[in-house]
């Protein structure tokens, strides 16, 4: 998870913490609670979409409770047969992963997103779109979509966070990174990430092992 949007410039609040999208854990069990990769990211988008299953909490809150889930869009980008990967700065909004390597690029969603009291589906693709031109520059013309959600109940990190795998396909290599925190982006081969594998943070390792499945969807 990269450095969150604070929306300061929306808020002129720069002293209260951030307010980030959560669905409460049960709605997350109720559709099927699951470790690791699904491949029924639509399914479970459509229900924590829905205003009535979502809502905004204190960063500081969200973090240390885990009978919530911090919806956050990880944008795995693809140019051709190559994956980007990079290695996360200390500038990070996630302390607990810099110098990690990374698959994914993206960050919370939260109230400066939108002007409702909970988020809909197209403001949830707004802030997908705002994320990716937050931190990376990308020529040329792309394509995204969701494809898939990762969760990780095994660690502290995990216990509160959910991922949306959203595959971008950019037509050009020449990714350039907008932040810090993003460090050495490149382009690897799933052999050379493969052979990285202890480097990745947890999440990425994930989509490593459904890689296939993630570029076929």
């Amino acid at each position: 998870m990269a450095k969150s949007h604070t929306a300061d410039n929306l808020r002129n609040v720069s002293d209260t913490p951030e307010n980030i999208l959560v669905v409460p854990r049960h709605v997350f069990e109720t559709l099927g609670a699951f470790q690791g990769l699904s491949l029924e990211a639509d399914r479970y988008l459509t229900a924590f979409l829905d205003p009535q299953s979502n809502l905004f909490l204190p960063r500081p809150s969200a973090e240390a409770d885990p009978s919530y889930k911090q919806i956050i869009p990880y944008l795995v980008l693809r140019h051709g047969d190559r994956v980007l990967g990079y290695t996360r700065g200390k500038s990070g909004g996630e302390a607990r992963l810099h110098a990690k390597m990374s698959l994914g690029i993206g960050g919370h969603m939260n109230d400066g997103d939108t002007h409702a009291a909970h988020f809909d589906r197209a403001a949830y693709l707004r802030a997908v779109e705002r994320e990716l031109h937050e931190e990376l520059e990308i020529p040329g013309p792309y394509r995204q979509r969701a494809v898939a959600l990762i969760n990780d109940d095994s660690n502290e990190v995990g216990r509160v966070h959910l991922g949306v795998v959203h595959l971008v396909e950019v037509d050009s290599p020449d990714i350039r990174p907008r932040e810090d925190s993003i460090r050495n982006p490149a382009f690897f081969t799933a052999a050379e990430l493969r052979a990285q594998h202890d480097r990745l943070e947890t999440w990425s390792q994930i989509c490593l092992g459904g890689l296939d499945r993630l570029l076929a969807s």
